[in-house]
Order: C-alpha cells, then sequence, then structure tokens
C-alpha cells in the first residue's frame, strides 16, 4: 500500500507521541506500508517547521532525521507534474505525489481543502484516524 502524508501529518506526528499522525508515521517505519513524499514536501517540512510555534515545540534534530529518513526510506517522486485542482493551491503537490506515486491514500488533516476533494485520481484523500482503523 502507498501512503502520501500531509506536511501537517507529519509535524503533528513530531509533536505529540500516540496520537494518530505519530501512530500513522511509527506504522510506516515499521514498514507496514510505502510512503510516498517528494523534495517539495521535504522543503515545505523544513520551512514550516522554522516558524515560531515550531521552533518553541520542536528540535531543529528531529526534523532534520524525519526529512533525512523520508529521503532516504520513501518514495521519492520527483519530478512532479502540475495539478490544479485544491482550493488551496499550496496542496496541490501532494495531490501530484498521489498521482505520480499512484497512492492508495493521502492522509490530511486539512478538512477545508484536501478532505473535501475526497479523491484524486485513483487515491482516496482521508484522515490520521480513519487509516488507521483501515490499517487495524
Amino acid at each position: 500500500m502507498r501512503i502520501v502524508l500531509d506536511t501537517n501529518i507529519l509535524l503533528s506526528a513530531l509533536l505529540t507521541r500516540r496520537t494518530p499522525p505519530d501512530q500513522l508515521y511509527e506504522e510506516w517505519r515499521h514498514g507496514r506500508f510505502d510512503l510516498a513524499s517528494a523534495e517539495q514536501q521535504l522543503e515545505e517540512l523544513n520551512q514550516v517547521s522554522r516558524r515560531p510555534f515550531f521552533l518553541s515545540r520542536l528540535k531543529p534534530s528531529e526534523v532534520g532525521r524525519m526529512v533525512n529518513d523520508i529521503r532516504r526510506l520513501a518514495l521519492m517522486c520527483d519530478p512532479l507534474p502540475s495539478v490544479t485542482l485544491s482550493p488551496d493551491p499550496n496542496d496541490d503537490f501532494l495531490l501530484a505525489i498521489s498521482q505520480v506515486a499512484k497512492a492508495d491514500y493521502l492522509v490530511t488533516g486539512d478538512k477545508n481543502d484536501l478532505l473535501a476533494l475526497k479523491t484524486h485520481g485513483s487515491t482516496r484523500i482521508t484522515t490520521a484516524r480513519e487509516l488507521l482503523q483501515l490499517l487495524r
């Protein structure tokens, strides 16, 4: 199974342990599914993690370890095609990753934009909690 985790899910996994985002990240690290990503997402992860909210809550080394693990172990989908479908254009690259990877799921907490789409091609867009239930 191939899955794309939205950047908000990845950051949530680092912020609070034993939550659905953290559990999904650990499931990936234990080989339960293949994670798809792209350099654009890793750049976003680095940029967003430098905002004051995250700087006061995360160690740069934790974010760096996550970025390195993803770069080394995930299916990297570069280059990405142009996709213009999300109500938030900043999320279109996640749909592009899903498309290139032929992902089964795109996991997000973005209720107003990505979750509202429900699907992109053959990719189902869902929440971390819903995907955890499916994995179990």
